[in-house]
């Protein structure tokens, strides 16, 4: 699920009314866009609360700084936005943080599994975009700069691991997908893609999807508060690191500033935590044909 957070400077593409179409594209004529990506901020109801050593609260207003010095045309926070349950009082936390930050640019929320959809839409703005017919979903596509970015809905069981799609948000994208083949496209899921109780368990499903059609570029996930790259016949899988905090000492806590063009994606690291020894480093992917 995908939520835009409504800006109030001259990004604003979070609209209303007669202009719903227009809200689901930022600078659709430019040849290049920068989007900040962020996953798993966990942001508590009490801001002392830590995990590991870790601080999310505080590791949240670390990067805030950060973002707005960069400007991007927007974010995009892929999930697990709670702490962990999903409550009333972990989101009004969360609107402390992200409501000042939406106010200079475009926040794109998705869910994950430590989030509740109904108190999620209780506590923050209407979705924004061009919102799709999925039952029992939400799902919301973007066009930005010459890429579209398709945020599907993974939340399955409020504080339980493993994630779902589901049978029709799995024929929603294959046929959307199908309308449109030649767009580069970028898919968006809170879970990560691998053969595990814990992770998305329509995966398999998903990435036949995704190889059928060249159009789709590549896949962005979180959920296991790891940074790497890997490729599925060609559609390029990025693990986004966790702001929040990391499971294993040698995985950094941070962001990925990412410039999207026609022909490829440049992923930059920020490591605001664990291990650094990343930091600064990018990798260029380069889209399939």
């Amino acid at each position: 699920m995908a939520l835009l957070i409504q800006p109030s400077t001259r990004r604003n593409f979070l609209l209303s009314g007669a202009a719903a179409v227009a809200a689901s594209t930022l600078h659709a004529a430019g040849k290049s866009v920068r989007w900040a990506l962020l996953s798993d901020v966990h942001i508590p109801a009490d801001p002392s609360n830590s995990y590991r050593g870790f601080k999310p609260f505080a590791n949240f207003e670390r990067v805030v700084p950060h973002l707005v010095e960069w400007e991007p045309e927007a974010i995009h926070i892929n999930g697990d936005i709670a702490r962990q349950h999903g409550n009333a009082a972990e989101y009004q936390s969360c609107r402390q943080l992200i409501d000042p930050l939406a106010a200079r640019i475009p926040v794109a929320l998705g869910l994950g599994n430590h989030d509740n959809r109904d108190e999620f839409q209780a506590a923050f703005a209407k979705p924004a975009g061009e919102r799709q017919p999925v039952k029992g979903k939400h799902v919301t596509v973007v066009r930005s700069g010459p890429v579209r970015l398709v945020f599907l809905d993974s939340q399955f069981i409020v504080d339980q691991v493993p994630g779902l799609l589901g049978r029709a948000q799995r024929e929603w994208l294959d046929g959307y997908l199908r309308q449109d083949p030649s767009t580069p496209t970028l898919l968006f899921v809170h879970h990560t893609l691998e053969d595990e109780d814990g992770a998305l368990l329509d995966a398999e499903r998903l990435l036949r999807i995704a190889a059928a059609h060249r159009g789709v570029k590549a896949i962005f996930y979180g959920h296991s508060h790891q940074y790497k790259y890997g490729v599925h016949e060609g559609v390029h899988l990025v693990n986004l690191p966790a702001v929040a905090y990391n499971f294993t000492d040698d995985q950094p806590t941070g962001w990925v500033a990412a410039e999207f063009t026609a022909t490829g994606c440049d992923l930059k690291l920020h490591a605001t935590g664990g291990n650094q020894s990343g930091d600064g480093k990018s990798r260029s992917l380069a889209w399939r044909g």
